[in-house]
């Protein structure tokens, strides 16, 4: 393979791939290699990887558990489209339906969290018999047409989004609450206002709402613990399924429990996943109840859902999290990371707030802290002093407003601390 270097690598980036395509950075990043916790740039520059490929490499870059499965599943068979059997595949819907929560059961493997969500959707609609869906505010769910639609962020909408059974109801950002309430006082109006909007917005029956146990893209906008249980039980007083995406929370992300929404001790009807699940290789899932499944008997078919190779990848990442206990490093490092950022809070009056779970965090940037102005240059701005320091974090949030950390589900102490000094230093530098 030709070798490049970082100036040729940019200029064909450039004439090749469509302008929508962003890359981050001043000067955008060109990777060579990766190994555990740690980016390498074609320059041989060294990065503290906080940011894990927005939330995907959970188990580190090139898990050699992970790398071995992949390397003897290529060598035996790499495609089979979902017409056919293939042992990897059904290995791993064996081990989702022990891992998942509640009675989900019954799998079917996609490339791609979107593809997962709007199949989600699909069974919703077809086991239900309603068509309206319902998305929270500041919720993000994919690219194409009916998950752009279904999110509730501008800037992630641009293009056609007609799709009119779609509604949305609040969700649970506590720091900017739409209410003017606070935790102590309110009564999670937030989520009980999904019974007006049913009343109001729809024919009084609907197919499913659909949440992220965290709202990453919308600035890990992280709910109480009775928000769910409120969301759910209103769903199913109007006929319709609890769709949660876990497409950025699950496999250990927020500690202590193999997917997020187990922390609000419900059960979803379906629910979505991807990223994580193979460390890195393409492959996305929706889960249900059998009930549920068998309501949809086909035909439907994926040409590179449940790829043998994908599928090989993730039950290599689940047993590995499984045997190295990675849910209590999880939770433990989380703890540690959530202390330390708290820290910088008080130490930087730009952070307005801290928010998260075990190791996902977002630490809200605003120029002022009583009017709450969003602070997203200065968030820009700090994504590339990170970078200089050797440390890759994230935005997001519906302003860019918000620092995303995430980093491999099994660092040590040692790296937190190294990546907390970097951000100290970065937030230091900020003008």
């Amino acid at each position: 393979m030709k070798e490049y270097n970082k100036e040729e690598l940019i200029s064909k980036y450039k004439e090749y791939l469509m302008p929508t395509v962003h890359t981050s950075f001043s000067e955008p990043l060109c990777l060579e290699r990766g190994e555990g916790e740690f980016l390498y740039d074609v320059d041989g520059n060294r990065y503290l990887d906080f940011y894990t490929g927005i939330m995907v490499v959970i188990s580190g870059h090139c898990n050699a558990k992970v790398t071995e499965a992949v390397s003897d599943q290529i060598q035996k068979i790499q495609h089979s489209t979902s017409f056919f059997i293939n042992r990897p595949v059904v290995e791993l819907a064996e081990k989702l339906a022990k891992i998942t929560p509640g009675k989900l059961k019954q799998s079917f493997f996609v490339n791609s969290g979107s593809e997962a969500v709007e199949g989600a959707i699909n069974l919703a609609q077809i086991y239900t018999k309603n068509n309206t869906v319902i998305g929270l505010q500041h919720g993000y769910h994919g690219r194409t047409v009916l998950t752009k639609a279904l999110t509730a962020i501008s800037a992630w909408r641009q293009g056609a989004t007609n799709i009119s059974d779609i509604r949305y109801t609040t969700s649970a950002y506590c720091y900017r609450c739409p209410f003017n309430a606070t935790p102590e006082n309110c009564d999670v109006v937030c989520a009980n206002y999904l019974n007006e909007v049913i009343q109001t917005q729809t024919s009084g029956e609907i197919a499913c709402v659909v949440a992220e146990p965290i709202q990453g893209v919308g600035g890990l906008i992280t709910p109480p613990k009775d928000y769910f249980k409120i969301l759910t039980e209103i769903t199913k007083r109007y006929g319709g399924l609890l769709v949660i995406d876990e497409v950025q929370t699950g496999f250990g992300r927020t500690g202590g429990k193999m997917f997020a929404i187990e922390h609000y001790g419900v059960e979803p009807d379906i629910m979505t996943m991807a990223k994580g699940l193979a460390n890195g290789f393409a492959i996305g899932a929706f889960i249900s109840e059998q009930e549920i499944a068998s309501c949809f008997e086909g035909p439907s078919v994926s040409t590179f859902g449940g790829n043998p190779v994908s599928a090989a990848a993730a039950v290599a990442n689940i047993e590995y999290i499984e045997e190295n206990d990675i849910l209590t490093n999880s939770e433990r490092m989380g703890a540690i990371l959530k202390e330390k950022l708290l820290q910088l809070k008080e130490k930087y009056s730009i952070i307005g707030d801290v928010r998260g779970r075990g190791l996902y965090w977002g630490l809200e940037l605003v120029k002022d802290k009583k009017t709450k102005e969003p602070a997203w240059e200065e968030a820009e701005r700090m994504t590339q002093l990170c970078k200089d320091e050797g440390l890759i974090i994230g935005q997001s949030g519906s302003w860019f407003h918000v620092l995303r950390l995430g980093p491999a589900l099994n660092i040590t102490e040692d790296r937190i601390e190294e990546g907390i000094e970097m951000l100290d230093l970065a937030f230091s530098r900020l003008k």
